[in-house]
């Protein structure tokens, strides 16, 4: 349970005070009490906004990875296209080649098309 008081027990406080003190010191007591309800309904926003939003850091991030997954996969495609290419015209001609083409494609539009459904 929380150790500050609730607004209910602040205003009981402020009342009492302004009783003991005087007509006086209303204007002081007055200005206080609102400036620990201000700050207590600012808190509570601020915790409400928070769980509702996402981090946004946590955000940036993820999507500075799927970036580099994604570089990391056009680039290892083009790598490996390069030698397979050459291998498959080399061994079994145009029906090879088109066997490795197809895969390479076939494993980026996997990629993609998974990245679309997150």
């Amino acid at each position: 349970m929380s150790d500050t008081p609730s607004p209910r027990d602040e205003l009981r406080a402020t009342l009492d005070a302004r009783r003991d003190l005087g007509p006086e010191y209303e204007s002081a007591l007055t200005e206080a009490f609102l400036d620990r309800i201000e700050a207590t309904i600012a808190q509570r926003v601020k915790a409400e906004a928070d769980s509702r939003l996402p981090d946004p850091r946590h955000t940036v991030w993820e999507e500075q990875q799927e970036r580099k997954r994604g570089l990391g996969l056009a680039l290892g495609s083009l790598g490996i296209a390069i030698p397979l290419t050459g291998a498959a015209s080399f061994s079994a001609g145009l029906p090879g080649l088109a066997v490795v083409w197809v895969g390479i494609v076939a494993v980026n539009f996997a990629y993609a098309f998974g990245r679309r459904r997150r």
